[in-house]
């Protein structure tokens, strides 16, 4: 099987959850406030995300087949990096925003409450428009790279299909796994592919002659790995590995992984802190009033205590 079916299964759910997260909060504050007659609003929203999304796929599928090969090349090199941006952004996104997630969709609901019948389509349009493009975007940058583009496309597709029975059995209490640890592992790996989708647009764009040196491999190796063999296959299909990369491509690889991991790393971090800075007051308050709890029979011990000489 075309192992970038893997990197794209991966794609899809995750992003698929993304979007099932940001449904289930919506949905269930609306329940919430009684407002169950807005739903047909938001779920427009919703249909319209979904539609711009495969619509962008569509395009960007046969779209380029009217062009010239250099354009395609352009093209293809362009939205790569545009897909590596957004997914980028989308990780740190999750990473630094994901605990307030849910109070900041509720107070996108509130205002589009009291706003006019468009703003909830508006808003189910945007949470949900942004991980679909964001899809599309980024499938078909792997995809391209792929040697067959419709298994790599399946595998996203069986992914959002995945990430929508897990939403489903998460809002009824079915399926119960650590949300936040899937993303912290899955956004590491989104980095990793992200990588090798900007060294194969970099690679795109030399073969369009807009950035100088395809042709001419930094290294290689073929007799290491070479192209036919399982693990080079894999390699290539989820990482766009190519074993005789340009000095662009190498470049691009390197620096964009020695800069985002880092950071990303440093996020965790940082979360991991402030988690603990939130929990301390709270385990400070516990010990406290267990601390506090048994001296109330001390004083009354000692209210008493004649009487207790005298008992004894």
């Amino acid at each position: 099987m075309e192992t970038s079916v893997l990197a794209t299964y991966l794609i899809g759910l995750r992003e698929g959850l993304e979007a099932g997260l940001v449904v289930g909060i919506l949905v269930a504050y609306l329940a919430k406030l009684g407002r169950r007659d807005l739903l047909g609003r938001l779920w427009i929203g919703i249909g319209l995300a979904i539609a711009l999304a495969l619509g962008i796929g569509a395009v960007l599928t046969w779209g380029p087949y009217a062009m010239t090969f250099q354009a395609q090349e352009i093209l293809g090199g362009v939205l790569s990096i545009v897909a590596v941006a957004m997914v980028t952004w989308m990780t740190f996104w999750m990473g630094s925003h994901g605990a307030s997630l849910s109070k900041e969709l509720r107070s996108q609901v509130d205002a589009a409450v009291d706003r006019s019948w468009f703003a909830l389509v508006l808003l189910g349009a945007i949470s949900v428009g942004r991980e679909g493009i964001e899809t599309a975007l980024f499938v078909w940058a792997n995809a391209a790279g792929g040697s067959d583009p419709l298994l790599a496309t399946l595998g996203a597709v069986l992914g959002i299909l995945t990430a929508i029975v897990i939403s489903w059995g998460i809002s009824r209490g079915l399926v119960h796994f650590n949300v936040g640890r899937f993303f912290t592992w899955t956004g590491l790996f989104l980095i990793l592919v992200a990588a090798g989708v900007l060294a194969y647009g970099v690679g795109d764009l030399q073969e369009a002659s807009v950035i100088p040196g395809w042709g001419t491999p930094a290294y290689s190796l073929v007799g290491v790995i070479p192209p036919g063999s399982w693990y080079g296959t894999v390699l290539a299909g989820i990482f766009n590995f190519t074993p005789e990369p340009t000095w662009a491509q190498v470049i691009a690889w390197v620096a964009y992984v020695a800069i985002t991991v880092p950071l990303y790393l440093r996020m965790l971090r940082r979360r991991s802190r402030a988690r603990a800075a939130a929990a301390a007051p709270a385990a400070a308050s516990a010990r406290a009033a267990s601390a506090v709890a048994p001296a109330s029979p001390a004083v009354d011990s000692r209210r008493t205590e004649p009487a207790a000489a005298d008992a004894t």
